[in-house]
C-alpha cells in the first residue's frame, strides 16, 4: 500500500500572521513631524523610504510584530482541517536580522501550530497544497507552479483586485467559505 502524501499548508508571516503594515504605519506616525501630511505607508518619497528602512532594520522590530487576526482565524481553520502547517516567508535581502527574528517570532507565537519554517527569496519554489498569503505577486507566482493549489488571502486594500478561481479572499466575514474550500482541498 502506498502512503497518501501529507497535505501541507504554507503560511506567510508579514501581513498574514504578523501585522507588518500596521506596526510600520504606527512607527512612521511616531516619528512624523506635526506639519507633515498623513503618512502613506507605501509612498515612494525618498524620506519615507529611508524611514521605512531605518524602522525595519532595528534589532527586535520583526520579533515584536503583533499578531494579525485575519491570519490567525485562517490558521485555526487550517489546523482543524488536519493540514501539516509550515511558515513560508520571504527574507529581506539586506536585513539579516529579519531572518533570525522571523524564526524567533515563529518560536514565540506558533509553538504547537507549525511543523517547520522556510525563509526564502522565491516562494513559488516551495510545495504546498494551500498557501495563505496576502501579496498578489507571490500568490500568482505560486499558483503558476501549482494549478490545483488553493490560496487563502487575508484581505487588505492592496489585494482587493486579485481575482482567481483558486483564491479565496478572507475578510473576517466568510470563514465558512474558507473552511469549506480547505476541506475540499484536504479531501482532494
Amino acid at each position: 500500500m502506498i502512503a497518501k502524501p501529507e497535505k501541507i499548508a504554507l503560511f506567510d508571516l508579514d501581513d498574514t500572521l504578523a501585522d507588518y503594515a500596521g506596526q510600520l504605519l504606527h512607527d512612521l506616525r511616531r516619528i512624523a513631524s506635526e506639519n507633515e501630511p498623513p503618512q502613506q505607508l507605501w509612498s515612494n518619497k525618498p524620506y519615507l523610504s529611508a524611514r521605512r528602512k531605518i524602522i525595519t532594520s532595528q534589532v527586535g522590530w520583526w520579533l515584536n510584530l503583533p499578531k494579525f487576526q485575519l491570519g490567525w482565524d485562517v490558521l485555526e481553520a487550517v489546523k482543524e482541517t488536519g493540514f501539516s502547517i509550515s511558515v513560508l516567508t520571504k527574507g529581506p535581502k539586506h536585513k539579516p536580522n529579519a531572518w533570525s527574528e522571523k524564526l524567533q517570532w515563529c518560536d514565540k507565537h506558533l509553538p504547537g501550530y507549525i511543523d517547520g519554517v522556510t525563509i526564502c527569496h522565491d516562494k513559488a519554489l516551495v510545495y504546498g497544497a494551500v498557501l495563505v498569503d496576502d501579496f498578489p505577486a507571490y500568490i500568482k507566482a505560486w499558483l503558476n507552479n501549482r494549478p490545483r493549489g488553493l490560496v487563502i488571502m487575508p484581505a487588505h486594500d492592496y489585494n482587493a483586485d486579485l481575482s482567481h478561481s483558486n483564491v479565496v479572499r478572507y475578510d473576517g466575514a466568510n470563514l465558512d467559505e474558507v473552511k469549506a474550500r480547505l476541506l475540499a482541498r484536504f479531501e482532494d
